[in-house]
């Protein structure tokens, strides 16, 4: 891409995104514009403590803006979070909702948006069961800051919840739960630790991945798809090791495409890692980034053409072996086992996998014992 990254840029699909390095200073007076000057800033506490942060928060106050702060929120965000979100923010008498940082950040911050005028329970909006029939109320003004790149949640329009009891993720989704606005600044994630650039990089990568083979007919998404995995492979080892400006804005855009890809749908990779998260709180880039291939491996007897043309515009020859040799190179293991998780798992962490919702769209159908399978070698490293 032929892109001066020192540039700001906006362009709409469909969410409006201001991007480029220092938009985030242009915050203060898009509220004032908007009429708004109480939002509720969602984010984790980690962020909340960083001078980033309270540069945003400083910024903020010196333009006649009264930011609140909402902070509770888990790694893997569950319900609970969400109720004490949407009780402060009628607390506090907020005007608007701010989501600021990773994927946790934004997806509690949206479910707070969806929670905030919506009297049923929030897994009544769960997507699996048509739940979007039910955003009828009002949705406050809603905001979105990435300071990481792998979600690509800024742009969504839904939001993963886990229930608290049972561990089960829920896709909470309505068009109208999408940002009013983006600002997504490459200049946020600069000082990101190198694990957690390389996570969250590979959760980018994992979505591009899954959205172009997910089974469906959707060109417009593929297209968005094969670039964002083109900016990823240009870019994730230098924005890990050594970054720069450029390599952060590629792995930025990148993430925003993800996401925007993956309204065609996600796959096996991401049934696999759901329930790591929620069983072991592993991060959903880490699970994402171990499964990766092994779910490549899964499905390339159906999508096999698919995933030598991946290797092809990104200069490789085998595709599942690169994702293999990337993952060494940032960082990243190899097997379960080496983040803690054993073979007495499998049973457990499968039940879990095959009532998750993103398996439907994968090219090649997954049954309970698939997963127990694909855990197996995920677990040994055996292919």
């Amino acid at each position: 891409m032929n892109i001066d990254w020192n540039q700001r840029y906006t362009y709409n699909f469909p969410t409006p995104i201001r991007f480029g390095a220092g938009v985030i200073n242009e915050l203060s007076e898009h509220l004032k514009k908007v009429g708004k000057s109480k939002p509720l800033i969602v984010t984790d506490s980690g962020l909340a403590s960083l001078p980033i942060f309270n540069k945003i928060l400083n910024q903020l106050n010196s333009n006649g803006i009264s930011p609140l702060l909402f902070t509770e929120i888990a790694k893997n965000p569950v319900k609970s979070n969400v109720l004490a979100g949407v009780k402060e923010f009628h607390k506090t008498q907020a005007d608007s909702i701010i989501g600021i940082g990773g994927g946790a950040s934004m997806d509690v911050a949206r479910a707070i948006a969806l929670g905030a005028h919506h009297e049923r329970d929030l897994f009544d909006f769960d997507d699996a069961k048509g739940g979007d029939k039910y955003v009828t109320e009002e949705i406050p003004y809603f905001i979105t800051v990435p300071t990481t790149s792998g979600t690509g949640s800024e742009v969504g329009r839904s939001t993963v919840i886990s229930d608290d009891n049972t561990h089960e993720k829920k896709i909470l989704f309505s068009p109208r739960l999408m940002a009013k606005i983006v600002f997504a600044d490459p200049e946020l994630t600069l000082n990101l630790p190198a694990s957690i650039t390389a996570t969250t990089g590979m959760d980018a990568l994992t979505h591009n991945v899954e959205a172009y083979v997910a089974k469906g007919f959707n060109p417009l998404c593929d297209g968005v798809a094969l670039n964002g995995i083109k900016l990823i492979a240009e870019s994730i080892v230098k924005a890990t090791k050594n970054p720069c400006l450029e390599s952060r804005s590629k792995m930025m855009m990148a993430a925003l495409m993800g996401a925007t890809a993956f309204q065609k749908g996600l796959g096996v990779v991401h049934s696999l890692a759901h329930p790591l998260s929620t069983l072991f709180d592993t991060h959903h880039g880490l699970a994402n980034a171990i499964c990766l291939p092994y779910g490549i491996e899964f499905n390339e007897s159906i999508v096999k053409e698919k995933y030598n043309f991946l290797a092809s515009i990104i200069g490789k020859e085998d595709f599942k072996e690169w994702i293999f040799e990337l993952n060494k190179e940032i960082s990243i293991p190899k097997t379960l086992s080496e983040i803690g998780v054993s073979l007495n798992d499998i049973d457990a962490l499968s039940k879990v996998a095959i009532n998750d919702a993103c398996h439907p769209s994968n090219p090649k159908q997954c049954t309970l014992q698939d997963f127990k399978e694909i855990y197996k070698k995920a677990i040994t490293g055996s292919l």
